[in-house]
């Protein structure tokens, strides 16, 4: 290992140190990524570091991180998921497990209209556990229920963690868009097959809703549903089928969500200078702490590359001469153990930059090895990093949405929430497993959607738009900021 590698790796086992202590980790990645690469670059570093910055602020898809996320709180303030999950419990009534049923339903819905994952939880305790309590359903099985389901907006598009991830893994955000439908909704499939096979052989756990309670009248049950799923699926479509369809760029596709969120919240009598104020405030407050992480975490990563650690790291773990099968489960793994103590942002843009190196590598393997085109492999990989994120924040005792939900749901001890979400990881690691040995769960899709781009069936028009979604998420391994400017020099 040469000197600067060695510093490099003192940098990094720091920063874990800062970190697990509670120093704010953005600050931390500058501070360090100054100091430590001052000893071993010289002033260098400060030159990097500006030209890092530059590159990250020009970078036009993060644009889509404060629309994406402004759109997840006015959906919520016009109260898009009480009048989804109404609807679904009018037409699920008769059923056993309904309100399981309704729940994951409304989660997998919703989490196309926003990736909050707080906010989706929040609500969920708020309006599912008291009418849960009521009918008698299992207090374990209806906890696990609603932080699994509120976790999905994680994964599901128009997901924030999988527009910051594309850059990092240097491929399209449609096509991960495209891979993480997939395993989103082969999740919300196994919670349903789970959850309504239970209470189909022990009634008791989830009751149908009594008799005297349910609305008769079939005209009211449509009207219901059509008035709140229609125009949340007209929403949803606008905004994720615009990116799919190669009419938008994920950037330009938010700000249509924006509007269309706006336009609804008036629709539905619900908006209020107030309450767009609180949204604006919020949307400030998350966007800034992820957008000021990416600079920071870009400083650092270069950095780190530069000093030379990140290479000697993919090179020790290959030398290893691990099965690629292996090499890959051992990094999902390092992706979850992560996941217990930091969040998404910290774990996409700082310690998936030193792991996924490893599977670029391997990539050729891991394609013959799975029948997966090259060009795949990457995305398939950041799905599988997705669904063992989103699995991590739902595994206990770190898991934030145990912590939502005891806010809100009194009555419901920790311990009860923490039971009711380990049936749930059971599921998830069946998942996951799913996506690594079938890889077409996630590739399928935007494999298709490639073919069809080849075949000459998109217009030339769009084409042009997926081109240039190709070319905002450059490739960590190419060219740095610094880098092209040392070359006009």
């Amino acid at each position: 290992m040469s000197y600067e590698a060695l510093i490099g790796l003192i940098m990094l086992i720091v920063l874990l140190g800062a970190i697990f202590i509670g120093v704010p980790i953005s600050f931390t990645l500058l501070f360090l990524a100054l100091v430590f690469g001052y000893f071993g670059m010289g002033a260098t570093v400060f030159d990097l570091a500006y030209f890092q910055t530059i590159g990250t602020m020009k970078e036009e898809l993060l644009a889509a991180v404060p629309l994406f996320i402004f759109m997840g709180f006015m959906t919520e303030q016009a109260g898009l998921m009480e009048r989804l999950f109404t609807a679904f419990r009018l037409l699920l009534a008769p059923v056993r497990g309904a309100l399981f049923l309704v729940v994951v339903l409304t989660s997998a819905v919703f989490a196309m209209a926003t990736g909050i994952v707080g906010a989706a939880v929040t609500v969920l305790g708020i309006m599912a556990a008291p009418i849960m309590n009521k009918s008698g359903y299992d207090q374990e099985m209806a906890a696990g229920t609603i932080t699994a389901g509120g976790t999905l907006g994680i994964l599901i598009p128009p997901s924030i963690m999988l527009i910051v991830m594309g850059p990092v893994l240097g491929v399209s955000v449609g096509d991960l868009y495209a891979a993480a439908f997939g395993p989103g909704f082969l999740l919300a499939g196994l919670y349903i097959v789970y959850l309504m096979g239970r209470s189909f052989i022990n009634p008791k756990l989830g009751p149908p809703v009594p008799r005297e309670e349910r609305i008769h009248s079939a005209g009211t049950i449509i009207g219901e549903v059509l008035v709140g799923t229609v125009p949340l699926l007209m929403l949803i479509t606008a905004t994720l089928g615009s990116i799919l369809a190669g009419w938008a760029t994920p950037t330009e596709a938010s700000g249509i969500g924006c509007v269309g969120a706006l336009i609804l919240s008036i629709a539905y009598r619900k908006f209020t200078w107030q309450g767009l104020q609180r949204a604006m405030i919020a949307t400030m407050a998350t966007s800034s702490m992820v957008l000021f992480l990416a600079v920071t975490s870009s400083i650092f990563g270069a950095v780190f590359a530069r000093l030379g650690t990140a290479n000697w790291i993919t090179d020790t773990l290959l030398a290893l001469q691990m099965s690629p099968v292996l090499m890959l489960v051992m990094v999902l793994v390092l992706v979850f153990l992560l996941g217990w103590p930091f969040e998404w942002p910290a774990i996409i843009l700082v310690f998936l930059p030193i792991f996924y190196p490893v599977v670029a590598r391997l990539k050729g393997d891991l394609g013959t090895s799975f029948g997966i085109a090259p060009d795949m492999v990457l995305v398939w990989f950041g799905a599988l990093v997705a669904v063992t994120l989103q699995t991590a924040f739902l595994s206990p005792p770190v898991a934030m949405s145990a912590y939502y939900l005891k806010q809100v749901v009194k009555d419901w001890s920790l311990a009860t929430i923490y039971k009711g979400m380990f049936q749930f990881m059971i599921l998830q690691v069946i998942a996951i497993a799913l996506v690594i040995f079938y890889p077409p769960i996630a590739t399928w899709a935007p494999t298709a959607y490639q073919e069809l781009a080849r075949q000459q069936k998109i217009p030339e028009e769009h084409k042009a738009i997926i081109d240039k979604q190709r070319q905002s998420t450059p490739s960590l391994e190419g060219d740095d900021e610094y880098s092209k400017a040392l070359k006009k020099r």
